[in-house]
């Protein structure tokens, strides 16, 4: 018998026993671990409990989630980031609303055919909503395979993935298959760590672990170094005019679409010229930066007292409760957001 093949009962009883309590597994219908699911992508546990919990007051069901208005849903959404997230979350409750009758399909083919939904989450919605035996191969359960199993293949290829679930297929309990697949994750998020020394005297596979025995916990898993982002300097703009800031959406498609936003443009320059705006002062702000994907955001942030209320179209001028109610400004500008509600709020 391997490694992997002598972890489903001792993993089992680990997680039983160290399960941390979520409110997604205390009642894990298919809405609720879809849901789970989509805000946990790239984000930890603990940032998304609060958002999670609101969401639902907001959107207690798929056909209320289909019919929410989408500035509200990106207000629910804010802080969160990966916007494209809660557009897709909706675009699939409203195709669940026209063929599904409002009830998350159980066919494996059909969760992930939905927009958003990839092999690792329809696994997790089919495995631990439904009972079917079938893997979720995240990070997590990668890095907790190669540790175990000794691979040092690159968990960033295709091959790896495909190989990991094909590996699991063929030992995953058809009896418990949902916690099966929530204690690998478990695992890799509590007790066999990404980044720091993993916690191996709290592991359940301890005593068959190839990384343990050989000392290689270190190494493993092997993951080809990512290309290094593109560095944009950008000026934003805190316009104000009264007890108002100014805001403006950005395009529908790309980087943070059809976000509402503090004025910005490439570079450091004086208020742009052709934005039409009067400025009887200008002053430098403060500075912040935001990390994407592949790019970063260095912004120089710059206050500006406007003349008149004329704004270019398609702008608005917002006050502070807008901000706080109203207008979903993504995290990229938080330096910006929190300099503008100081101001607006009279420094409270």
């Amino acid at each position: 018998m391997d490694a992997l093949e002598q972890l489903p009962i001792p993993l089992l009883e680990w997680f039983r026993d160290n399960a941390r309590r979520l409110p997604w597994r205390d009642d894990p219908t298919p809405y609720h671990v879809w849901l789970s699911e989509i805000m946990l992508q790239q984000t930890r546990v603990a940032a998304v409990l609060g958002y999670y919990q609101r969401f639902l007051e907001a959107a207690p069901d798929i056909p209320a989630l289909a019919a929410i208005p989408e500035e509200r849903l990106m207000k629910l959404w804010q802080g969160l980031g990966y916007y494209s997230r809660a557009r897709n979350l909706q675009k699939a409750a409203r195709l669940i609303v026209a063929e599904y009758g409002g009830a998350v399909p159980s066919d494996y083919r059909a969760v992930r055919a939905l927009p958003g939904v990839g092999d690792y989450t329809a696994g997790a919605i089919c495995s631990i909503a439904f009972g079917q035996a079938v893997p979720a191969v995240d990070g997590n359960v990668l890095r907790v395979y190669a540790r175990i199993t000794g691979d040092d293949g690159d968990i960033a290829a295709p091959q790896m993935k495909k190989k990991v679930t094909q590996r699991l297929e063929a030992i995953i309990p058809v009896d418990a298959a949902g916690a099966f697949n929530q204690a690998l994750m478990e695992l890799g998020a509590t007790v066999c760590l990404p980044n720091g020394a993993p916690l191996c005297q709290r592991c359940p596979a301890k005593g068959f672990c190839a990384a343990l025995a050989h000392g290689r916990t270190g190494e493993l898993p092997v993951k080809a170094p990512k290309k290094a982002r593109r560095v944009e300097k950008r000026a934003v703009w805190l316009i104000f005019h009264g007890n108002r800031v100014a805001l403006r959406r950005r395009p529908d498609k790309g980087l943070l679409a059809g976000l509402w936003e503090f004025p910005n443009e490439l570079g450091d320059g004086p208020l742009p010229g052709e934005w039409g705006i009067s400025a009887c002062s200008q002053q430098y702000a403060g500075q912040a930066k935001h990390i994407f994907t592949h790019i970063e955001w260095h912004m120089a942030l710059r206050a500006a007292q406007a003349e008149t209320d004329a704004l270019p179209p398609g702008w608005v001028w917002a006050s502070g409760a807008e901000l706080e109610e109203q207008y979903a400004v993504p995290n990229a500008f938080d330096g910006a957001l929190r300099l503008a509600k100081e101001r607006l709020n009279g420094g409270t």
